[in-house]
């Protein structure tokens, strides 16, 4: 993974920073395995703004994404490595031996040509999905399930990797990117490795239009809206505005918004890093 910045012969290519996409080897997607998706640019089905700042962008087709891994004991093999406009990692294609074609996020490491595997029965290397409790402990793990079966929920945007620090009964103490320790079932299936396009945190847009394109209009702050639009508006000159809130008044920083009796609160041993 790399990045590559430009010489500055345009103002919006003084700043812009962006992806080699060497490891990209298809630019048409799997076309079973694509849709078509509609934008609401912000609106419900009244056609009223319920979302600011969203609209426009360019089209983007819909890939499924396999996050179950339930194709147990079914080996596989990585067919091509693609760029997916609805994530920030990257994601792989999969033959799998019995003609079945699917999509993975695909992980740090992971080449064309490698020989992938699900189930309890997998080897804990690269790429391969396997229960908790069949992964050894110290591995660095990823696309992490929080119900037997449900699917991946956690660790899946790029460059992201959490870890398992131990073992307790039933559950796995597993560290997350956020800092937090939480415990999960040791019957959930996580995917060995960390998510791939680590350096997407690198990346820098350059210029306005670029967000445009990606669907995202100008964001105002709240500071030089008047009163009636939004609770830190208003006053005469430029004013500090206040203690920082939401446009419906709630508290932007110290509130605690997690539900104080969450079912999840048990099993969450450590809260995530302050900033």
């Amino acid at each position: 993974m790399a990045v590559r910045k430009f010489r500055p012969t345009t103002p919006g290519q003084r700043h812009k920073i962006i992806g080699t996409f060497k490891e990209i080897t298809a630019s048409v997607p799997e076309k079973s395995l694509v849709y078509g998706k509609r934008a609401t640019g912000g609106r419900n089905n009244e056609g009223h703004l319920t979302m600011r700042y969203l609209g426009g962008g360019h089209k983007r087709k819909f890939r499924f994404i396999d996050f179950k891994r339930d194709k147990d004991g079914i080996p596989a093999v990585v067919k091509t490595i693609e760029y997916d406009p609805n994530r920030s990692a990257r994601i792989a294609l999969l033959y799998y031996k019995d003609g079945e074609k699917r999509y993975i996020i695909a992980p740090n490491g992971l080449e064309v040509g490698a020989n992938l595997l699900s189930g309890a029965d997998a080897a804990p290397e690269i790429g391969n999905a396997l229960p908790l409790q069949n992964i050894p402990v110290g591995t660095v793990i990823h696309n992490i399930e929080l119900r037997p079966g449900q699917g991946a929920l956690l660790v899946r945007s790029a460059g992201n990797f959490a870890q398992l620090t131990s073992r307790e009964g039933r559950y796995c103490v597993i560290k997350l990117p956020s800092g937090e320790t939480r415990k999960i079932l040791s019957a959930c299936k996580a995917t060995v490795g960390s998510v791939g396009n680590s350096d997407h945190a690198l990346e820098s847009s350059g210029k306005a239009g670029r967000s445009r394109w990606l669907g995202r209009r100008p964001h105002n702050r709240g500071v030089v809206m008047n009163p009636v639009d939004h609770p830190m508006g208003g006053g005469e000159g430029r004013q500090s505005g206040g203690h920082p809130r939401s446009r419906t008044g709630l508290y932007a920083k110290g509130l605690k918004t997690r539900r104080p009796k969450k079912q999840s609160n048990k099993y969450i041993i450590e809260r995530r890093n302050k900033k």
